[in-house]
C-alpha cells in the first residue's frame, strides 16, 4: 500500500496479524463515529463541514501509515461520508485500506437488508470485517446467535465473499464477553481494555486462545479522556503522553491488536509517533511508569475494592463503575472524566446502564455481598455527591 501521496513523511506504523483473519492491521484504527453533525438525520445528507472534516481525517490517517477504517450503521451519517470520501473525494482503490463497519439487525432478513443499505452506502461491494454491533446483555447475545438468525445470515454472507470475517462488538460484562467468545461463531471481537479499566483482560486472553482479532475500543476517550488529563496524569506518565502510555500499555498485551483513535484527530494523531515501538511485554522503562501509576492506589484505602461481586445488584446501580469512578477521581485527580462519564449512566439502557443512588435506591442494594469492612453506602454517597450533575430541563 502507498500512502506517500499524502506525506512526505510517514511515521513508523506498526501491525499485527489480526488473528485468524490472518489480516495485518495497523495497530491504530481510525474510527468514524464523531464527525461533526454525524449524529443528525437524515444520515444520506451530508454538510460540507462534515465532508471536509473527514477528508482531513481521512488523509491524516493514512499518512500515519493507518490500513483500517471503523464505522458502523449506528453512527448515522458516517458511513455515507466515508462513502464519499473514500470513493468520490480520495478516490482510493479499495485494496488499498481495510474496512469494519457494523450493525445490530434481529433477523436474518433485517440483516440482508442492512448489509445491502451499508454497502450501498459506503460505495463498496464487499466488507472486510462486519460486527454485530453491541451484544451487552445476554438477551442480545441470545438474538445475534439464534438459530437461523443475523449472526447466521452474516456467516452466509461471509460465504458468498460479501463480508470477509464477521465479528462483534461488546459493552458487556465480562461473563456475557466471555460466553459470546465461546460461542466460536467470531473471528475477532471490539471491547473496552485500557490502563484504567482491565476488567476485560479474561476476556482477552481467551479470544488469544481462539486465534481472535482484538480490537480495543476508544482508548483516549473512555480509557480516561486522555487528551483533557490532568495535570498529575500527565506528570506521572512523563516523559509520555498519557494517550501514548496507554497505547503501549493495551498493546503490551500481544493478543491485542489495534485500538481505535478517532476526534479529534489533531489531539489524538499528534501522539502516534511516541508511541512506537510498543514492546509486547511493557518494556523497563514502561514497567517503571506502570509502577508509578499503580503505587497511585495506595493513596486510598478502598482503590483495590473493584465491585466485581456487585455486578448486576438489585438496586440497579453500576457499582463496579461508581467505585472506579471514585478511585480515578482520588488517586489521579481524573475528576472530570468522572463528571464526564458518571452523567451518562442510563437506567433503561444497555450501552451504559445505571440507575443513580437515590434513598429508595441505596436501600435495594444488597449488602451481603460485599466484604463487611467496605463501607459501600458511604463510598457510593460520596461519589455521587461528587461527580453527579442534574441535567438541565
Amino acid at each position: 500500500m502507498d500512502f506517500n501521496t499524502f506525506s512526505l513523511y510517514r511515521p513508523k506504523m506498526e501491525y499485527r496479524r489480526f488473528g485468524k483473519t490472518n489480516k495485518m492491521v495497523s495497530v491504530i484504527t481510525l474510527g468514524g463515529m464523531r464527525f461533526k453533525h454525524g449524529g443528525d438525520e437524515p444520515r444520506e445528507l451530508i454538510p460540507q463541514e462534515t465532508l471536509d472534516q473527514c477528508r482531513d481525517t481521512v488523509e491524516k490517517a493514512l499518512a500515519q501509515g493507518i490500513n483500517l477504517i471503523e464505522t458502523a450503521y449506528g453512527y448515522t451519517k458516517s458511513e455515507h461520508v466515508y462513502g464519499r470520501v473514500l470513493n468520490d473525494e480520495l478516490k482510493l482503490k479499495r485494496d488499498s485500506y481495510l474496512l469494519m463497519t457494523k450493525g445490530n439487525p434481529n433477523t436474518a432478513e433485517e440483516t440482508r437488508k442492512l448489509v445491502a443499505h451499508q454497502l450501498k452506502a459506503l460505495k463498496t461491494d464487499y466488507f472486510d470485517f462486519y460486527a454485530w454491533h453491541g451484544i451487552n446483555t445476554m438477551e442480545l447475545l441470545e438474538t445475534a446467535c439464534a438459530k437461523g438468525g443475523p449472526v447466521e445470515e452474516l456467516l452466509k454472507m461471509k460465504e458468498e465473499g460479501i463480508i470477509g470475517h464477521v465479528g462483534f462488538s461488546t459493552h458487556a460484562p465480562l461473563e456475557v464477553i466471555i460466553k459470546a467468545i465461546e460461542t466460536d461463531l467470531f473471528d475477532f471481537v471490539n471491547l473496552h481494555y485500557y490502563y484504567f479499566f482491565q476488567r476485560n483482560k479474561a476476556a482477552i486472553d481467551l479470544a488469544e486462545t481462539k486465534d481472535m482479532g482484538v480490537f480495543i475500543i476508544s482508548p483516549n476517550d473512555k480509557g480516561g479522556q486522555l487528551s483533557k488529563s490532568p495535570k498529575k496524569l500527565m506528570e506521572l506518565t512523563a516523559p509520555l503522553h498519557p494517550i501514548q502510555w496507554n497505547a503501549r500499555f493495551c498493546l503490551s498485551h500481544p493478543a491485542v491488536h489495534t485500538l481505535t483513535f478517532g476526534l479529534p484527530v489533531t489531539v489524538q494523531f499528534d501522539q502516534i509517533n511516541g508511541i512506537f515501538p510498543a514492546s509486547a511485554p511493557l518494556s523497563p522503562e514502561d514497567a517503571k511508569i506502570k509502577h508509578i501509576l499503580d503505587g497511585q492506589r495506595l493513596l486510598d484505602p478502598y482503590a483495590d475494592f473493584d465491585g466485581h461481586c456487585m455486578i448486576n445488584d438489585p438496586s440497579g446501580l453500576n457499582i463496579p463503575e461508581i467505585l472506579r469512578f471514585r478511585t480515578l477521581w482520588k488517586c489521579y485527580d481524573m475528576k472530570d472524566f468522572g463528571l464526564y462519564r458518571y452523567n451518562m449512566f442510563q437506567e433503561k439502557d444497555h450501552w451504559f446502564p445505571g440507575n443513580f443512588p437515590t434513598d429508595e435506591n441505596l436501600k435495594k442494594v444488597d449488602l451481603s455481598r460485599c466484604p463487611s469492612h467496605i463501607p459501600l453506602i458511604d463510598l457510593i454517597s460520596e461519589t455521587h455527591n461528587e461527580l453527579y450533575r442534574p441535567k438541565k430541563k
